[in-house]
């Protein structure tokens, strides 16, 4: 019996799982995934070749369903990255689609793939329970400062934050959850494909995002929509002269943007449009979901809303004191504890040291402020986001906000650079809607001060054809440094 995805145990007569090629019910998932978990029992730990596909989806549950932790592999991930991943990890088995030529870094892997087309068995013998501490993933994080790290997550950790989760989202089996998200990492696997099936629902995967896509899975049963910034940029883009999308996203029941802050005019651009609030959302590879906008809380657009039920979430100055902030304007580093955390780095005792404060708080490294309602707002990045400027602290996310609100702006991101009288200077990064007739800085900087104080103007802009993203969108800003 599985205590993760209940729903296996109950075999609704529903879809499960709804790629583009591939639609699995509730009985068919349950006869694939523990036909495999029998053969996978035993391993070490097994690699998934995360391709967004249902044979992603069978294999991740049939190593979940018999105890093995799973190392996602993203298909995209380069060979030096691929090779740290495979000798870091140590997995024994490499689980595929069937067609899948292994790259060379996994070549001495054991390969098994995932056959959808199986004749179901009999009833499959039941499997021993799976401890809560037991790792159900090793997540790898993106590498900023170093090689990537593997996040061990765990039964518990998993179960606790889709738990809470579908108390703020009022989530149900009733939901129809639609995505275009890899499948490599939390996002797009843990609340994505997971999720949904926690809760006994159904993934409705894209295969690869689109906003025909989106249209279509929205208006033929689609409840809830799981996007990141670039998606629902996109979106916004599309909607004003697409009704059909206008109505399909006013339609769903939920729209949420996670991974990474969605700007402010897109936020706006979709209300017009849609009359309908995206709900943003707060996590990390190590701690999974702190926070979020509640479905059945007033509208909180530019935060990531309050703390998640068990979760608990201070703010902290430079020294690591708690500060006592509700004021919106008090910049503090976040920190956070519960049941949603990760149980260490593999193979890094030392790191995982390092990320916790005494008591247990997790160090995520992001700054933020508090309003009074107990909402968060992220202002970046403690590393790469906030600027040091003639002694005020200055988030980027803020400024970045008001850049992409200039009607020249089509994309922005700031960061600092060193200034011998201020400290650190506000640089912004812009790609011009006309590269022809790109704005000024004098343009750029007094948009800027009529909306926010003087000091945080950007005294440098510099143009792009586009910003470095990552697979989830975000802006990769120590390449732009």
């Amino acid at each position: 019996m599985s205590s993760l995805l209940p729903a296996l145990n109950e075999v609704p007569a529903k879809p499960a799982l709804h790629f583009p090629d591939q639609i699995l019910d509730y009985p068919t998932l349950r006869s694939l995934a523990f036909a495999l978990a029998g053969e996978l029992r035993g391993q070490f730990r097994v690699a998934v070749w995360a391709t967004p596909t249902a044979h992603t989806a069978v294999g991740v549950v049939a190593a979940l369903l018999a105890g093995v932790p799973v190392v996602p592999l993203n298909p995209k991930s380069g060979a030096r990255e691929l090779a740290h991943i495979v000798g870091d990890s140590t997995p024994s088995l490499l689980v595929t689609a069937p067609g899948v030529e292994p790259p060379p870094e996994l070549g001495a892997l054991p390969a098994r793939s995932v056959d959808l087309a199986a004749v179901p068995g009999p009833e499959p013998v039941p499997l021993p329970p799976v401890d809560a501490e037991h790792p159900a993933l090793v997540v790898y994080t993106s590498g900023t400062t170093g090689p990537p790290k593997g996040v061990l997550l765990s039964h518990r950790a998993v179960a606790a934050t889709l738990d809470a989760l579908a108390d703020a989202w009022r989530w149900t089996d009733q939901d129809v959850v639609v995505h275009g998200l890899p499948l490599f990492h939390v996002h797009g696997l843990v609340l994505g494909v997971l999720g949904p099936l926690r809760r006994g629902g159904t993934v409705r995967h894209l295969g690869r995002f689109s906003t025909d896509g989106v249209r279509a899975a929205l208006t033929s049963g689609g409840t809830v929509l799981f996007g990141v910034p670039t998606m629902y940029h996109r979106l916004a883009e599309a909607v004003a002269g697409d009704r059909p999308l206008a109505e399909a996203l006013a339609g769903a029941r939920l729209l949420v943007s996670g991974s990474a802050p969605l700007p402010l005019p897109d936020h706006e651009r979709l209300w017009a449009a849609t009359g309908r609030r995206v709900v943003e959302r707060y996590g990390m590879t190590e701690t999974l979901m702190n926070t979020s906008v509640r479905a059945d809380g007033p509208p909180a657009t530019g935060t990531v809303g309050v703390a998640l039920p068990g979760v608990e979430v201070r703010l902290v100055d430079d020294a690591g004191r708690p500060l006592d902030a509700g004021d919106g304007e008090t910049v503090g580093e976040l920190q956070v504890r519960g049941p949603n955390l990760f149980s260490g780095y593999l193979n890094r005792p030392e790191a995982t040291a390092e990320a916790f404060a005494s008591g247990g708080w997790f160090r995520t490294g992001d700054m933020a402020t508090r309003d009074s309602t107990g909402g968060y707002r992220i202002v970046g990045r403690k590393s790469t986001d906030l600027i040091k400027s003639g002694g005020y602290k200055i988030g980027a996310g803020e400024i970045e906000n008001v850049l992409l609100a200039h009607p020249g702006v089509a994309e922005a991101a700031v960061t600092a650079a060193p200034d011998p009288d201020l400290g650190e200077r506000v640089v912004a990064w812009v790609v011009p809607r006309d590269p022809a007739r790109p704005p000024s800085l004098e343009e750029l900087s007094d948009h800027v001060v009529g909306q926010l104080a003087a000091h945080k103007r950007p005294r440098e802009v510099r143009f792009l054809t586009a910003l470095p993203r990552n697979d989830l969108g975000k802006v990769l800003k120590r390449e732009l440094a």
